[in-house]
């Protein structure tokens, strides 16, 4: 009954959520989007798109060094 109150709770993500959600985040911060931009409600939804910003934008600051 728990998980039918609270729709948007942790339980509800799946790989494949957790892998959109780290793609979007990686490309947010590969085009210098801030790190606060993402809509997830989920904890783990929410790392995933964390951990890929942090990739997207090292991976940016890299191609900044670069050029």
């Amino acid at each position: 009954m728990e998980s039918d109150a609270h729709p948007k709770d942790n339980r509800h993500w799946s790989l494949e959520s957790l892998n959109k959600a780290y793609q979007q985040g990686y490309m947010a911060g590969l085009t210098g989007q801030p790190n606060s931009r993402h809509d997830h409600r989920a904890e783990v939804l929410a790392a995933a798109w964390e951990a890929g910003w942090d990739d997207g934008h090292e991976q940016l600051l890299r191609q900044q060094k670069i050029a």
